[in-house]
């Protein structure tokens, strides 16, 4: 019997492929994304200097939202890093989904933030 590994692996082989070809520069940082069953976390990466720039998730005092694992929360947390991004100047990101699925609270996500003026 052939076992499957699970999804966390699958998901992490996706995200290593994926990064081959996605990088952040410090004019066109990457906005990576983490999504756990209970929270999301998203972050501005400048992979040439190997720093994050600006981050947000669920957990954040300020966002506090009621059910922090569905798509509205996901929503604040995308508008929330546009906000944050935009005030420390940056317009245009480059979008690392993580390996996930383009759908559901990933998608939720990249659609406030573009809806806030983040371009990608």
């Amino acid at each position: 019997m052939i076992k499957k590994p699970d999804k966390n692996v699958t998901r992490k082989r996706r995200h290593e492929r994926v990064r081959r070809h996605i990088t952040g520069t410090q004019e066109r940082p990457r906005l990576n994304v983490y999504r756990s069953n209970k929270h999301m976390y998203v972050q501005l990466i400048d992979d040439q200097n190997g720093t994050t720039i600006v981050s947000a998730s669920t957990q954040d005092k300020e966002l506090n939202p009621a059910a922090p694992g569905n798509v509205e929360a996901a929503k604040q947390v995308g508008e929330a890093i546009a906000k944050r991004a935009q005030d420390k100047g940056y317009k245009s990101v480059v979008f690392d989904r993580g390996g996930y699925l383009y759908h559901g609270r990933v998608k939720a996500l990249a659609d406030a933030a573009r809806e806030a003026g983040l371009e990608f």
